[in-house]
């Protein structure tokens, strides 16, 4: 790869001679002819022609020596990231179609594999809540809550209100269709089973695949990284056509409780599957219907399904709790058959060569961009049998006799040791490669819908696939340029973060998590912000874009989750670490101007408010410094009025005025037009108004320019008897 060399003496020929000439009266004051002629000025020539060819070759020398850094210092370039997602299959076969692990699916040219086995069923799932309705009711709906509530042996007053949300129809949409459970009138998430067709899977596992909401609103939802203490446990239940058996005449079904054979997303916190064991009978699974019509959806039993097109497709209804009454964290998305996937393709068995017994051999393998680990295989001598080799992340801690080796995962290159540090292959062992896999690239990043093809190793007929949400994640290879300007930072630190910059900067190299700023608060621990706790460390974490907030982007959870995962096996042992999404401060401007003679009013206007917009961005290259808005930096008029003078065009400025927004008094706006943030606040400019004249107050829009226009005419339906 082509790299721009540093320049450490750019002088030219001629710069040389003149340099060389004018220092003649100096050292030799007799010398007065400084003509091309005289003979010692054709010798100071030749000084300077020999002296820019050592000066070219001495500004090549840097790039050689820091590649060779990287090699002597053990830095190896950072490998492609892939991305990862979750797939969903589908059949029209009711006896079902098995997909097992390492199934690869496509995305155009870019291959990715399945995580994990799943039997795609002719089955669909939509996760619902009972939300809470607090809306006024018209006279029938009054009538029909009434009746209701006297099915339910309850009274109007003590009856809870709600009606059935169905949820993430559309999960790409910015702001997504997020249930929150927490939000309904008993912290339960429902899933609806339909299908058209009645599959066969009594007693066999049927998989929903779950994405938690991704968007963290404050710093005091997370957690310590590293603290992999469980949520509490989700129990999993089946409503049947059966009632409860009692006197006093409830008219609740009966919830066969499922047994959860598998679920890796930590109780419903983290993307991922739960596998479900079906019932062995399914004869009483079905949609429950009490016998007084007007007590359905009541007490106990599932959400009201009031949409005609899907009570003729609606199989059961399943739903998730806390056995202990706290609610369920929101989700994005639920779906059915859904299984993992990364991107990432399957090599096969290789020969890598035969040993020769010298220390540090290296052997490349096939295909760069190494995953995981790799099966290797050693014919020793003497016994006539092949024996596995342990990779490990580095050769110094390896024993004499060790088997072991390194992988260059970014190169696709297979180390050995010296001897001293772990065994080398002697004069003739043959050396192979299992199965391993390759792939990552920022290609992965595939949008929703774009995974299509499936290519199972038993072919089937109908099997279909698709990604509902866009897989993440995926990271090209460090660029060498980028690893050799590393060099003085990996120096520094050896891969271990210690200081304020140590996690600021590695934060911000966290492969894949597209982090474009971050900052480090010592001594902060986000669930006691006005307090000093030692050994806490929290970093602060801006994504490079945000779609529901493109001026104030707040990180997911799974860009806090990489961070955290990055920082972790970096930190010290001792440092209890948080990564936090940012807060900020909702601020307003308003600003009055006057434009010079000769300039169009509307183009200094969109200037200044333009000016204004990035010098109070939270991201870089924009703000006072390049780097976004300082934490707990003031936002003070006057220093604003400064950036808005910078317009050309503009006169003056006829006011400027900041407010902050309070939740009780609305726009307020403080002594000396300045506001104070905390040290871990910036601000959000929410509101900001540009006009000729004096400004408005904060917060309010400007009038659109010019009279209203005609009203747009519309035709009148026709009337007909």
């Amino acid at each position: 790869m082509a790299l721009r060399s540093p320049i450490l003496d750019d002088r030219s020929y001629a710069q040389l001679r003149d340099e060389l000439v004018a220092r003649i009266p100096v050292y030799a004051p007799e010398w007065t002819d400084h003509h091309p002629s005289d003979p010692g000025i054709t010798l100071v020539e030749l000084f300077a022609f020999l002296a820019e060819n050592l000066l070219f070759r001495f500004n090549q020398i840097p790039e050689a020596t820091k590649l060779a850094f990287l090699d002597l210092l053990d830095i190896p370039v950072r490998p492609a990231v892939p991305a990862s997602g979750t797939v969903v299959f589908g059949t029209a076969d009711p006896a079902g179609i098995v997909v097992a692990a390492g199934t690869p699916v496509l995305a155009g040219p870019v291959e990715f594999r399945t995580g994990a086995e799943v039997t795609a069923w002719p089955l669909t799932a939509r996760a619902a809540i009972r939300a809470r309705h607090e809306g006024e009711l018209d006279e029938d709906t009054a009538e029909y809550l009434a009746r209701a509530s006297a099915a339910a042996g309850t009274s109007v007053t003590e009856a809870s209100r709600y009606r059935t949300a169905f949820g993430a129809a559309d999960p790409q949409r910015p702001g997504g269709d997020v249930l929150d459970p927490a939000a309904s009138i008993d912290g339960r998430l429902y899933v609806l089973l339909t299908s058209a067709i009645v599959p066969a899977f009594a007693g066999r596992l049927v998989t929903l695949g779950v994405v938690p909401a991704r968007r963290i609103d404050t710093m005091a939802d997370v957690r310590p990284c590293g603290d992999e203490a469980g949520s509490e446990a989700v129990q999993w239940q089946i409503a049947t056509t059966t009632p409860v058996d009692e006197d006093d005449g409830n008219a609740d079904p009966v919830w066969r409780t499922l047994a959860v054979e598998a679920d890796t997303t930590a109780a419903l916190t983290r993307p991922g599957q739960v596998r479900l064991r079906m019932p062995a009978d399914l004869a009483d699974i079905g949609l429950y219907l009490p016998d007084d019509p007007d007590a359905t959806g009541s007490g106990d039993q599932p959400p009201l399904l009031e949409d005609d097109e899907l009570i003729p497709l609606a199989l059961a209804w399943l739903r998730a709790y806390r056995p202990a009454g706290a609610a369920l964290p929101a989700v994005e998305w639920v779906g059915a058959n859904a299984a993992p996937v990364e991107q990432a393709a399957e090599a096969a068995a290789e020969f890598l060569g035969t040993g020769t017994g010298e220390p540090g051999q290296e052997y490349r393998l096939v295909h760069p961009g190494v995953l995981g680990d790799v099966a290797l295989d050693v014919e020793e001598q003497g016994t006539g049998r092949w024996r596995p080799w342990s990779q490990v992340g580095d050769l110094r801690a390896a024993g004499v006799d060790d088997r072991v080796f390194t992988v260059d995962r970014e190169a696709g290159v297979v180390r050995f040791g010296d001897g001293r540090r772990g065994r080398p292959p002697q004069i003739g062992e043959r050396i192979r490669a299992g199965r391993y896999r390759y792939g990552g690239g920022a290609a992965g990043n595939a949008g929703p819908g774009a995974i299509t093809v499936a290519r199972p190793s038993v072919p089937a007929a109908g099997l279909t696939v698709a990604n509902p949400i866009a897989c993440r994640g995926g990271a090209d290879a460090e660029a060498l340029a980028d690893a050799v300007n590393r060099i003085p930072e990996e120096f520094r630190r050896h891969d271990r973060a210690v200081t304020v910059s140590d996690f600021r900067e590695l934060a911000e190299q966290t492969p894949g998590a597209g982090v474009v700023r971050a900052e480090t608060l010592r001594l902060f621990n986000p669930h006691l912000p006005g307090e000093t706790t030692p050994g806490a460390v929290s970093v602060v974490v801006w994504p490079a874009a945000d779609p529901a907030r493109p001026a104030a982007p707040m990180p997911g959870r799974d860009t806090l989750r990489a961070v955290c995962r990055w920082l972790d096996e970096r930190r010290l042992i001792t440092t209890e670490l948080y990564v936090i999404p940012p807060t900020y401060r909702r601020v307003a401007v308003s600003v009055g101007i006057a434009v010079k003679p000769g300039y169009g009013t509307e183009g200094v206007r969109a200037w200044v408010d333009l000016v204004l917009r990035q010098y109070l961005s939270p991201l870089p290259p924009y703000g006072p410094e390049g780097r976004g808005w300082p934490l707990g930096r003031a936002v003070f008029g006057p220093e604003l009025e400064a950036a808005a003078l910078q317009v050309e065009g503009l006169e003056f400025l006829t006011g400027l005025r900041v407010a902050e927004w309070d939740d009780e008094d609305g726009w307020r706006e403080p002594a000396q037009s300045r506001v104070e943030l905390a040290a871990w606040e910036v601000p959000e400019l929410t509101a900001i108004s540009v006009t000729a004249g004096d400004p408005l107050p904060p917060g309010e829009a400007p009038a659109p320019p010019g009279p209203p226009g005609p009203p747009v005419p519309v035709r009148a339906p026709r009337e007909v008897c």
